[in-house]
């Protein structure tokens, strides 16, 4: 079958929905219907997103194409709900939505958490998908082999730092460049909005975890990108702790154990989540690290839709890190 499926971008002149039209402008298996955004309407998406120049002569339009085949939803958080309450689509039409409205089991709704090395199955057979947020992707990844075997039995210590582009498009004084610059400072400290579907993706694996997740969340003086230090106690070996995580990854396209140390341009503008592991004394450190905009937001909604449409899961995701 040669034929495309149709996508929709809601609130695409923003970062994520930026690269969301990115990827899809050269995916074999999917076009672009239409990119809709109320603020910037009638002009030329390149000029908004300028690394398209040349690329692609799409307009953004506040018309929406009820017919299409997935929607991706990149709207600030709380907008999303109010947005689906006003606007029909078809009942065949697939959602991924990339705010945190649906993300949340607790909230009791049909959208699936699409987290791919957790719920790859349930995502497969999905309609609606919510997806992660970009902190709880780097954490999650850093400690789900652990939830699987049963063994955080300790409180967990987390200290994250993120580029100016998690702050999302919208101007505030500290994404000002003359702010980041030379710059860092702690935010959200241990009340972080991305904790609790943290705690569910946890509890998922090991229903047992009762204990604390500390999260230290800093602003950086870079534009994109996470690196995330997590530990917790652990009473095996380094080498044991490896061969856990590789037999939990073995099977996913995106995640890798690095046996050296590893830095954020690794894997900026890929889908790519690599972590290291170190052991001290008796904790288990591991750092994560992940493309804030790929694989914490656009990058794994295209992941997401591949999967729901079973192509194959690394289509139109073959991205190369930027290195230096």
């Amino acid at each position: 079958m040669n034929t495309k499926i149709k996508a929709g971008i809601i609130g695409a002149a923003g970062y994520t929905g930026g690269e969301i039209t990115r990827i899809l402008l050269n995916h074999p298996k999917a076009t672009i219907d239409f990119c809709y955004s109320r603020s910037q309407h009638g002009k030329l998406v390149s000029d908004i997103h300028t690394d398209l120049y040349g690329d692609t002569d799409l307009i953004f339009t506040k018309e929406i194409n009820p017919n299409i085949d997935v929607l991706f939803l990149c709207l600030p958080h709380g907008e999303t709900k109010p947005f689906l309450e006003n606007n029909s689509f078809s009942p065949t039409t697939k959602i991924i939505d990339l705010s945190n409205d649906f993300r949340l089991k607790k909230d009791a709704n049909d959208f699936i958490y699409g987290l791919p090395e957790l719920n790859k199955n349930k995502i497969q057979k999905a309609k609606h998908i919510a997806n992660p947020g970009c902190f709880a992707t780097a954490i999650q990844l850093a400690l789900l082999p652990l939830a699987k075997n049963n063994l955080l039995n300790s409180d967990i210590h987390i200290s994250a730092i993120t580029g100016s582009t998690g702050a999302g498009i919208s101007s505030t004084e500290t994404s000002h460049f003359t702010w980041r610059n030379n710059n860092a400072s702690a935010y959200k400290t241990f009340t972080h909005q991305h904790l609790d579907e943290i705690g569910e993706s946890i509890t998922q694996l090991q229903n047992t975890f009762n204990h604390s997740i500390h999260f230290i969340p800093y602003r950086g003086n870079f534009s994109r990108g996470i690196i995330a230090t997590v530990y917790t106690d652990f009473s095996g070996s380094l080498e044991a702790a490896k061969s856990i995580y590789q037999n939990y990854y073995r099977e996913e396209k995106f995640v890798f154990i690095s046996e050296k140390n590893i830095d954020v341009k690794q894997v900026v503008n890929t889908n790519k989540c690599l972590l290291y592991l170190e052991k001290h004394d008796n904790k288990l450190m591991i750092i994560s690290i992940i493309d804030n905009l790929i694989k914490g937001a656009s990058g794994q909604a295209i992941q997401n839709m591949n999967l729901m449409y079973g192509f194959e899961e690394k289509e139109g995701l073959k991205l190369k890190s930027v290195a230096y």
